[in-house]
């Protein structure tokens, strides 16, 4: 967990001064509220070139895109699932990304289940756990 290659690895290599492939990322949580860090974080990676699938069945669409209640309602495998949720939701989140085939987690800065991130590993699944994907990605693109 938390691995600095695995880090670099979800991100795209941000800093290589290579055009990057684009990533999907499916945001688990994003709020349609600006004032929220789901918004503010998931618009930042929206305008370094991530495309965002939003997952929340509260909402049709928010920064442009279409919501979705879950991760099976989604038309593409997301690249990486970023997590905004209490950590009790997280089991449920990595049972469904082991029975979709999905590979990897990153759950934000504050959020933390280590028997989730465990089950996670176990299954072969790699894990950022209490990171900001927006910090990690600004640091590593200096």
């Amino acid at each position: 967990m938390n691995e600095p290659e695995i880090i670099l690895d979800m991100l795209g290599h941000p800093a290589t001064g290579q055009p990057q492939t684009p990533r999907t990322l499916a945001v688990i949580g994003l709020s349609d509220n600006p004032g929220k860090a789901s918004y503010s974080v998931s618009a930042y990676m929206q305008q370094q070139g991530y495309r965002i699938f939003p997952i929340n069945p509260a909402i049709s669409e928010v920064l442009g895109e279409r919501s979705y209640a879950s991760l099976a309602e989604l038309p593409v495998k997301p690249d990486v699932v970023n997590v905004f949720r209490l950590p009790r939701f997280l089991p449920a989140i990595v049972e469904e990304m082991i029975s979709l085939g999905l590979r990897d987690l990153w759950v934000q800065l504050g959020i933390v289940n280590l028997e989730a991130a465990e089950r996670a590993e176990q299954a072969a699944l790699r894990v950022v756990m209490d990171r900001c994907i927006l910090i990690e990605h600004r640091r590593l693109s200096r």
